[in-house]
């Protein structure tokens, strides 16, 4: 290929990734390098765009970014290569120019100066704004203080009187980048998933787990591990990073079902090797129901001594006899690996106990009893003198 085909083809892509933004529009990308007139920034997979280095310094003359930094701005121009500036979006100079990202619904970046009667006085340029205290973040704000002194990207939210009333909102722009990044997370987020997302919070029947774009899903305490948990607090605390996998999605609802113990070592995977019919266990009863007595058997193992085999009378308390944390001896009754349900029986172990009894007392009494009976007929027949009795 020549130099000129070359160079052809390497503006005809040019050309077709511009053609991919559009004036006016509001893009965020990493500058990648810095030359003596112009910037360049890395504004996605759609390619590279230009900004005058003169627009990222402040008004000592120096540079206020570097390589690596965020950077938001407005497509000006898409002829050839992609142009940006700052200038509607950081330096709204003039009244028309925010009254246009108003109507345009473009963000603005202001400087929070001072806290005012229910929010901060924001600066855009040389205009003054208000934001409300409850539109400066997307979580309620405890030290409120910490904003002042702070630059943001907000969004007009009001715009009255020619300019003289202006409202800004920082937690709109935070949605709607939340939203954006939302639809990119969802299609990570399909069953079989494996996701590493933080705790948001933790619930009585489980934990919400934040997977990133504002999105959340429910990791149930049945799904935390393969033996059962009491509460999601012995497992998981706000603010932990953990990795899940995502169990079922119900597009209707928006409900995301995640698992913890399907990323673990299934133990019924061996209950056969470990558990066979007839086997006596001692286990600790871990809780009662109306139709039996769950006993843990070894950890990741719970069977269920139903109340036909637990040896109680009908009527009485099965919590007299079986207290929660008590050791229990069982018979193994039968194990299915595939409802993941070992059945023992109480009742068996007394039959047991009284069948080894029998075996016990007779395994006593058969050959001693025969030895002693036969040496005291011999003896009687000794002194009645002779094998036989005489009449």
């Amino acid at each position: 290929m020549s130099d000129n085909q070359e160079d052809f083809a390497t503006l005809f892509e040019a050309s077709v990734k511009a053609r991919q933004f559009r004036r006016g529009q509001t893009v965020e990308g990493t500058i990648v390098a810095i030359g003596p007139e112009v910037a360049f920034v890395d504004i996605g997979g759609k390619g590279e765009a230009e900004i005058a280095v003169a627009e990222l310094k402040d008004a000592d003359g120096d540079l206020e970014v570097s390589p690596g930094d965020r950077l938001q701005a407005m497509v000006v121009s898409t002829s050839g290569v992609v142009t940006l500036s700052r200038k509607g979006v950081r330096n709204a100079a003039s009244q028309r120019e925010l009254e246009d990202a108003f109507e345009a619904g473009l963000a603005v970046e202001g400087k929070v100066v001072q806290e005012v009667k229910g929010g901060y006085e924001v600066r855009i340029a040389r205009e003054r704004a208000f934001c409300p205290l409850s539109q400066i973040d997307m979580v309620r704000t405890v030290d409120t203080a910490a904003h002042v002194g702070q630059t943001y990207a907000f969004r007009i939210i009001e715009y009255k009187n020619g300019g003289k009333d202006v409202v800004v909102s920082r937690r709109k722009h935070l949605e709607a980048g939340q939203h954006a990044a939302a639809g990119e997370a969802r299609k990570a987020i399909v069953p079989g998933a494996v996701i590493t997302g933080r705790v948001a919070s933790v619930v009585a029947f489980g934990a919400f787990i934040d997977l990133g774009g504002g999105i959340q899903g429910l990791l149930h305490v049945s799904e935390m591990g393969w033996t059962r948990v009491t509460h999601p607090s012995e497992i998981v605390s706000p603010g932990d990073e953990i990795t899940v996998r995502v169990l079922r999605t119900d597009e209707a609802t928006g409900r995301i079902s995640l698992g913890l113990k399907q990323l673990q070592d299934d133990p019924w995977t061996e209950v056969h090797t470990r558990y066979q019919a007839g086997q006596v266990r001692t286990g600790r009863v871990a809780r009662l129901a109306d139709f039996g007595v769950f006993v843990d058997l070894d950890p990741g193992f719970t069977g269920l001594i139903p109340v036909g085999e637990s040896g109680v009378e009908r009527g009485m308390d099965l919590r007299k006899a079986f207290p929660v944390g008590s050791e229990v001896e069982v018979v193994v009754l039968e194990v299915d690996a595939a409802a993941k349900r070992i059945r023992l029986s109480r009742t068996a172990v007394a039959q047991e106990q009284e069948r080894a009894e029998v075996r016990d007392y007779a395994a006593r009494s058969e050959t001693p009893a025969s030895s002693s009976v036969g040496s005291l007929a011999d003896k009687l027949r000794g002194a009645l003198g002779g094998p036989g009795v005489r009449s």
